[in-house]
């Protein structure tokens, strides 16, 4: 009972990881004007909290040590939620960018704990189950806002919305403390080994696997921040409809994980890897095609796609790095994902200002076949490495 109880808080603290990370793509269009911000500010915003939470990330396991993964997790709840609030009275746009700081703290170490602990502790269809409930975070985000849109009442509606459900997911998460107090996870936390980036990147395969992550994330943060924005400036739609439309993503990748977590029964987490990015690939050929349809399927396509990648690159590691190593690699591997967050939505967004926004499936393919070739190097390495220990 103690397991099951404590699987569900794990779900609803991906929820409350998710729930920012579609909101102020979802936003943009309006806040554009509202705060006269440059329509590449979404990008610069998205880089701060990147930066924020890639510092939080490689010191993940130093946090975990000290305070441990649940009391880590109800705090970062409570930080982003009223990080959250504090956006909804931003009097401009300079605003936005000081509160993205505490929202990218929250989000960095309590994202690599509580993959760590899913990756040692769960079968693979939990981890993928567990980023379908951050998937349902980010579609609800999009809904609440299109709602405030629609119904008049602003952005600043929205992002209060999306606060109180916050706050009420901490709360819980506050309640639940005491359920990660087992000897046996507090000993696992206490022995966890603490490694500089230095000695990760030492490890075999872990360069073209930390780029990998990059290149992942770089694709998918770029569709969540930008999808509505396209959807707009390329598609004709008005910002209420394309807040909603461009909920789509969101939807793909939640009910994409919800799916691939009965196929996680049956193939190697690899396996899905590569399912998942072939399905990127054909999503970006369909945005290819000049027509509303095509862009509406293809940005439920790349979210199909992109469920697998990351739940099951994340699974992996243990196998991958040795256990021992795990919490320090995953600190490492959630810093080098929003890496791709910090700097590529933000350069699509300068491109986009020359090239039109239009590029968005050519950019998506080029990093994609990246990703392919990284991800494929890396197991080829980690493959060998595997068969030598065999052998011996």
């Amino acid at each position: 009972m103690l397991t099951t109880a404590l699987l569900v808080i794990i779900y609803l603290s991906f929820i409350s990881l998710g729930l920012p990370d579609s909101l102020l793509g979802s936003a943009w269009p309006t806040m554009v004007g509202e705060l006269s911000a440059p329509l590449w500010g979404a990008g610069l915003i998205q880089m701060t909290c990147s930066l924020c939470t890639i510092i939080s990330s490689l010191h993940s396991a130093r946090l975990i040590r000290r305070f441990g993964t649940g009391r880590l997790v109800a705090f970062s709840g409570l930080l982003t939620a009223s990080s959250l609030l504090a956006m909804s009275f931003a009097p401009h746009y300079v605003f936005l960018l000081l509160m993205s700081i505490p929202l990218g703290l929250g989000a960095g170490a309590v994202d690599a704990a509580i993959n760590n602990y899913v990756a040692l502790h769960c079968e693979a269809r939990h981890m993928n189950w567990l980023h379908c409930f951050w998937g349902v975070g980010t579609v609800i985000s999009p809904f609440v806002m299109s709602a405030a849109l629609t119904g008049g009442m602003g952005w600043e509606t929205g992002y209060r919305g999306v606060s109180a459900m916050q706050f009420a997911l901490a709360v819980v998460l506050l309640s639940s403390l005491r359920l990660w107090g087992g000897e046996k996870m507090q000993e696992e936390e206490r022995s966890a080994k603490v490694l500089s980036v230095g000695q990760v990147l030492a490890l075999p395969g872990a360069k073209s696997g930390l780029l990998n992550f990059t290149c992942y994330c770089a694709v998918e943060q770029t569709f969540m921040l930008w999808s509505a924005t396209y959807l707009v400036m390329v598609r004709g739609m008005d910002a209420a409809q394309a807040a909603s439309m461009g909920g789509l993503f969101f939807i793909g990748i939640t009910a994409g994980r919800a799916v691939f977590g009965f196929i996680a029964m049956k193939l190697l987490p690899r396996q899905m890897v590569r399912i998942g990015q072939a399905m990127m690939l054909a999503a970006g050929m369909l945005l290819l095609i000049p027509a509303t349809a095509a862009s509406l399927a293809g940005i439920v396509l790349m979210g199909l796609g992109c469920a697998p990648v990351y739940p099951n690159i994340v699974q992996d590691t243990p196998c991958n790095y040795g256990a021992e190593n795990s919490q320090a690699v995953i600190g490492v591997q959630m810093a080098f994902a929003y890496v791709g967050s910090l700097f590529m939505p933000t350069i699509f967004g300068w491109l986009a200002e020359f090239f039109g926004h239009g590029i968005l499936p050519l950019y998506a393919l080029l990093l994609i076949g990246v990703m392919i070739v990284l991800f494929n190097r890396q197991q080829r390495i980690v493959e060998k490495r595997l068969a030598r220990e065999t052998q011996q």
